[in-house]
């Protein structure tokens, strides 16, 4: 009796046992028959090609809506154009691969409401990348600008995984998903996200608290090999909010933390067949680029495998559309692969009304806050005139930035002198014709969410800060093309023009071309970089002390290294200026929030005009020189 049980139970056991390994083998994906299964999946191509679409989005810059809340004008492009260039390949394509890449959190007053204004209810940015169904979503720095408390929120809300690999806890685990894994027809595609690990040198350490930023290839060179033995996928996307050009801002290809090491990360880690790429603003459709010739060239990696590099163009101008046929080779089991795309112009499609009727109350919502007036102005300003010297813009910053310094109600500490750039290029305010002032008008005034900062630096280090602005922002006269803006040159000398724009490079972007108020100087362009600058006095006639230590209002970006004026002008320790050893106040809020209440306060217009504090000699030369760069910047259309 007991042998017959244990019998009975022996074969009971072999037959549960024999199920389990069946039932295991039929579901594990790497196992059992799943290599006929794939095997079958690939033999239905060796003769048609499996063709996937990649379709990818970056910088958009809050732009969901084909209406500009800044200007009040209607928009060529927005994320509503994209919703119908979406629609459309997934009526006519099989496979479709939606991508965003990050910088969507700032820019239009659309995100900075969700942000900051409207922080209870699902963010208007989730809801629309949800509406369209992206399949993966990368992080840019802007999206860390909004700060902890509006990503965090976001990420969570949205359905589509938020890749990056490089952001890194305290601990070192990845503070996001590393990477996706999607399959179409059988076809695994491996989606690695990266960021530019610039951060630190830009944002405040608040913004990014508790996070790590690792070198771009360095993470890449870590997850690859992870990515290829664990998914073994037949197709390896990157996604990388980061330009193509590595040697911007003086960078080389050994630069540590490079903030434009998309091509360095194609060149360097084999395995990639498409990068998408982000933040430099400038398209790229499949070439990358040669900063020696200046020019777009073949992308190739160390095993000579060439690399595709795309990127969209901001505000959703131009969108890369990427198909990737794929042909199995029985005989060498290999994928050959072909690589086709296009940077659509989305000025050329419409905007989907289904996706703008989704979203039609959010935008009666926005367009009603932006439109509320604020205040008045006496007469109009334009950054315009900040290219090329003293401007009642830039120095209308400084008089804010001055004042909020010096009331007791903000917490911050007196300052002597302030630093400010023009944030836009061709901004004029106010919009209106009467001088009226309206909410958007702030966006135009002040394009980012920096916050105000004091901190104390000596004569010569406000002097040394100066000469390494003016060092990039103005060349030497006279010289042979009678230039006062210092251009990007090529190989041969000759100017870079922008074939996008017209617009010939500045050797470096506007945002950069700080000023001061609270001293009286001039900048003589005839004398050599780092012996321009000349300080007379203090603003109020009192001498100016090489050795004194003054307390400056600067922005945030600034103060946290952005630009290099600190380290590279100013001589200050890059560990230094990043545990702000040198910060003494802090405003709890973005600047354009206070100049949006500075100018609810004022009684009556505003009179705005240039404070004349600082200008360029010789002025003939100088007067020259803006005659003749002028139609360079802004070229007639």
């Amino acid at each position: 009796m007991r042998k017959d049980k244990l019998r009975w139970l022996g074969k009971l056991g072999f037959v549960l046992l024999s199920l389990f390994l069946v039932f295991a083998c039929a579901t594990a994906p790497d196992g059992g028959n799943s290599a006929s299964k794939l095997a079958s999946v690939r033999d239905q191509y060796t003769q048609t090609p499996l063709e996937i679409t990649f379709i990818e989005t970056s910088d958009v810059h809050g732009l969901i809506f084909p209406y500009n809340f800044i200007t009040a004008k209607a928009m060529p492009t927005s994320l509503a154009q994209v919703s119908t260039l979406v629609s459309e390949a997934r009526n006519t394509k099989k496979n479709v691969v939606l991508l965003e890449n990050g910088d969507s959190l700032q820019g239009q007053p659309t995100v900075y409401y969700y942000n900051f204004e409207k922080t209870s209810v699902p963010h208007i940015w989730g809801q629309a990348v949800n509406y369209l169904n992206y399949d993966a979503v990368g992080v840019g720095n802007h999206d860390i600008e909004a700060g902890h408390p509006v990503y965090d929120k976001l990420y969570k809300e949205i359905k589509a995984p938020v890749i990056c690999a490089n952001i890194l806890k305290e601990n070192g685990d990845p503070y996001f998903t590393p990477y996706k894994v999607i399959v179409r027809e059988g076809v695994k595609i491996a989606i690695l996200g990266l960021i530019t690990p610039k951060i630190p040198d830009w944002l405040p350490p608040q913004f990014w608290s508790g996070m790590k930023f690792e070198d771009m290839v360095v993470s890449a060179k870590k997850w690859v090999p992870i990515i290829m033995e664990k998914e073994q996928p037949d197709v390896l996307i990157g996604l990388f909010h980061a330009g193509v050009d590595y040697t911007y801002n003086g960078a080389s290809r050994d630069t540590v933390n490079n903030e434009n090491a998309s091509q360095l990360v194609a060149e360097q880690v084999p395995g990639f067949d498409i990068i998408f790429v982000g933040h430099d603003h400038s398209g790229w459709d499949g070439l990358g680029w040669d900063p020696v010739a200046k020019k777009k060239v073949e992308v190739k990696d160390s095993t000579g495998k060439q690399v595709y590099i795309y990127g969209a163009l901001n505000n959703a101008a131009k969108v890369p559309v990427v198909t990737l046929s794929m042909l199995w080779d029985k005989d060498a089991q290999v994928w050959k692969k072909t690589i086709q795309g296009e940077l659509k112009d989305m000025s050329s499609v419409s905007a989907d009304t289904a996706f703008v009727s989704q979203f039609q109350s959010a935008y009666d919502e926005i367009k009603a806050w932006v439109d509320r007036p604020v205040g008045k102005m006496a007469g109009t300003i334009t950054t315009k005139d900040s290219m090329f010297g003293d401007s009642a813009f830039v120095d209308l910053i400084h008089r804010i930035q001055l004042e909020l310094c010096a009331d007791p109600a903000m917490g911050l500490k007196k300052a002597d002198i302030s630093f400010a750039a023009p944030l836009a290029m061709n901004a004029t305010i106010p919009s209106s014709s009467d001088g009226t002032l309206y909410v958007r008008d702030m966006f135009n005034l002040y394009v980012y969410e920096n916050f105000l900062y004091t901190m104390n630096l000596t004569g010569k280090q406000v002097k040394d800060f100066l000469e390494y602005s003016y060092k990039y922002w103005f060349d030497t006269m006279p010289n042979d093309g009678n230039h006062i803006i210092a251009f990007q040159k090529d190989k041969e000398g000759k100017l870079v023009q922008d074939a996008r724009t017209g617009a010939y490079l500045t050797a470096t972007r506007y945002y950069n071309y700080d000023s001061a108020a609270g001293i009286i100087y001039t900048v003589d362009v005839t004398k050599p970089a780092g012996e321009r600058v000349t300080i007379i006095s203090m603003a109020d006639g009192s001498p100016f002390d090489l050795n004194k230590t003054y307390s400056v209002a600067i922005n945030s970006y600034r103060a946290q290294g952005g630009g290099g004026h600190l380290e590279k002008g100013a001589g200050l320790a890059k560990a230094d200026i990043l545990a702000m050893k040198y910060v003494t106040s802090a405003t709890t809020k973005d600047l354009r929030y206070y100049l949006l209440k500075w100018f609810e306060k004022q009684q009556g217009a505003v009179t705005v005009q240039s404070l004349n504090n600082w200008k360029v000699i010789p002025e003939d030369l100088a007067a020259k020189g803006k005659a003749a760069d002028m139609p360079l910047l802004y070229p007639s259309k």
